[in-house]
């Protein structure tokens, strides 16, 4: 394949790979508010309160595209794919956030929908947050780890085996020497 045909096939793979993250971070919630009426937050009538609940919302909801932003560059740049299953890295990335805890990107998702939750206040989008977790939880567990051990061996065992799931380490992991990854 020459290059310009790959060049266009890889911005054609980078912008289809948003489209899930879109539709669980935007579409879905945008959903849930149109539905319901809910709210968890019975003080969100104080103003105090409720400027600072708004202030931690927007706060949860940029740090978490912001970690989505790093891991998508991480991908791109040292993985060579992107964070769609069609188009995968083809080398494991141990960089970054990935050096505390293996689940980063749906981390950065999930940081974001538990910010949604908190701003509009939403039950309906709180509940979404949990049933995201909990899908990405046993997706990871039965059919991503099993596909990246196939892929990458002993590399990604000694990862998983040093880097946990969800909770982040608190301090960065660093392969062996004499590990491929990086």
């Amino acid at each position: 394949m020459n290059s310009m045909v790959e060049k266009a096939m890889s911005r054609r793979d980078h912008a289809f790979s948003f489209v899930l993250p879109f539709v669980v971070l935007i579409i879905v919630p945008a959903f849930l508010l149109m539905l319901s009426t809910d709210s968890f937050l019975a003080w969100e009538s104080d103003p105090v309160i409720n400027i600072l609940l708004k202030s931690a919302g927007f706060a949860l909801m940029f740090s978490g595209v912001a970690l989505l932003v790093v891991c998508i560059r991480l991908f791109s740049r040292i993985g060579q794919g992107t964070l769609a299953p069609w188009a995968p890295t083809q080398k494991l990335v141990v960089e970054g956030p990935y050096r505390r805890t293996r689940s980063p990107m749906i981390s950065g998702v999930l940081i974001v929908l538990l910010g949604e939750s908190i701003l509009f206040s939403s039950l309906s989008i709180f509940f979404w947050f949990v049933l995201a977790w909990a899908m990405n939880h046993i997706y990871f567990i039965k059919s991503e780890e099993p596909a990246l051990l196939a892929r990458f061996g002993d590399d990604f065992r000694v990862y998983m085996e040093n880097v946990p799931r969800w909770i982040p380490r608190r301090t960065p992991w660093y392969p062996e020497p004499n590990h491929e990854s990086n």
